[in-house]
């Protein structure tokens, strides 16, 4: 496995235990003890900790972003790894620094491993048409 990949399996953990723990969880706090006891190159911990954080800054509009594409879901009802896989990749589609079919493709198997089968299906329906606004907005 990448160490991208690693990173954002790490990031997805710090958002789901942040959630877990309540929004009042800062991003300082939980990679302070997210970290503890495990052993990763400086290049894997920074690039899940900028992907949390950066997450975590644009969470209102990536949630935003989310409710409108997840019709007759609430983001309180989607499974939490489900709804932090989603935050993930829609943070990482604003940044556009890495493709988005990257990034898509990056987020189902990440789903894949930590959720459902059925989960594949609704990461890639709610981030194609998250990356497909996005696309629109560019081009106006």
């Amino acid at each position: 496995m990448g160490s991208r990949r690693h990173s954002r399996e790490y990031a997805l953990q710090m958002l789901f235990q942040r959630d877990l723990g309540g929004s009042g969880s800062a991003p300082a706090e939980v990679n302070q003890t997210f970290w503890e006891g495990k052993e990763e190159s400086e290049e894997v911990k920074k690039f899940a900790e900028s992907l949390a954080i950066g997450t975590v800054t644009q969470i209102v509009r990536i949630d935003d972003m989310i409710r409108r594409q997840a019709q007759h879901w609430r983001l309180d009802r989607m499974a939490a790894v489900d709804r932090n896989i989603l935050r993930l990749a829609v943070y990482e589609l604003l940044e556009g620094a890495t493709p988005p079919a990257v990034i898509i493709n990056e987020a189902i198997e990440i789903a894949r491993k930590f959720s459902t089968d059925e989960s594949t299906q609704f990461v890639n329906g709610i981030l194609d048409g998250i990356r497909k606004e996005l696309s629109q907005e560019v081009g106006s």
